[in-house]
């Protein structure tokens, strides 16, 4: 059984897409099981239903406002970089309506539904295919994984937008007695829950690079070291997925396809800048063609 999984990494997801056009319209990968977390859960329900260039749209059109209703940042750019500044007025405002989270993302909530109809999620539970998104139980402090072929249309849309949830910058969503947040916290790559649901090749798209290639720059305010405190958090994390990943892949004779991103391509994932991730989708299909190009040349 074929599998595809998607690591987290907000606004870098559009890199993600682009290579899993490639594998799905270039190469005709079929593909019985798909995996997300993050922003990989905004992604697979669509790729699974051969929809991309749906998905793209969305992808390259997308900014701020789209994700958050209540924004606890500004973007402030200095020489050709982009950073963020706390937006005072909107995280007091959301503090004193009781909110637990500097911002809220039920923007994202409704875009979800929107791009994700009904008829769609009908299609997908009729087929033989499995979506599953990641998200992280903070009251019961464990990882779970959501499959389509468990919930009904409203459920499930609620638990891809849960797995997005980047707190405490996002909504706390509360569900079942418990709250939960971004599955990245978690897992940042489910590459071992793919094996485990019976995966026998893996193409893992992981939205950071191979080796470290940045060195960050001092914290210019209490937000930039939050996203950097969390970053760094979220690669240890993605780093330990990858490891266990091959390891649960040498004892069950699984192959794994990684497709790294060949460079940074954001220290700000929460920056939704359309015509960057216009670009990286097509850079994310440029270089998957170009390393399955490369592989070709070698087996040849």
């Amino acid at each position: 059984m074929k599998a595809l999984v998607i690591s987290g990494g907000g606004s870098k997801g559009a890199f993600a897409g682009g290579v899993a056009q490639y594998l799905i319209q270039d190469l005709k990968r079929d593909y019985q099981l798909f995996l997300g977390t993050s922003t990989g859960s905004l992604l697979v329900s669509h790729l699974a239903l051969n929809k991309i260039d749906k998905i793209k749209a969305v992808y390259t059109s997308v900014n701020n406002d789209s994700i958050f209703d209540v924004c606890p940042f500004v973007i402030k750019e200095k020489h050709g970089t982009q950073n963020i500044a706390i937006n005072h007025f909107a995280v007091i405002l959301n503090f004193i309506k009781g909110s637990k989270t500097f911002g809220e993302s039920q923007n994202l909530r409704t875009l979800i539904r929107q791009t994700l109809t009904e008829d769609e999620f009908l299609e997908l539970k009729k087929s033989l295919k499995d979506i599953v998104v990641t998200v992280s139980n903070l009251s019961l402090n464990q990882v779970e994984y959501k499959s389509l072929n468990d919930f009904d249309y409203e459920e499930f849309c609620d638990w891809i937008w849960v797995s997005c949830n980047y707190t405490p910058f996002m909504t706390l969503v509360k569900k079942n007695g418990c709250e939960y947040a971004d599955g990245g916290l978690g897992t940042m790559i489910p590459i071992e829950e793919a094996i485990n649901r019976g995966a026998t090749e893996v193409d893992a798209i992981i939205l950071q690079t191979e080796t470290t290639q940045l060195n960050r720059m001092p914290s210019k305010n209490p937000f930039s070291l939050l996203t950097s405190m969390f970053s760094f958090m979220l690669d240890r994390i993605e780093s330990q997925n990858i490891k266990i990943g091959k390891y649960v892949a040498s004892h069950n004779n699984a192959i794994i396809n990684f497709y790294y991103a060949p460079i940074v391509l954001t220290t700000n994932s929460l920056i939704f800048n359309k015509d960057k991730m216009t670009k990286w989708w097509q850079d994310g299909y440029n270089f998957a063609k170009f390393k399955n190009q490369e592989v070709s040349q070698l087996e040849n």
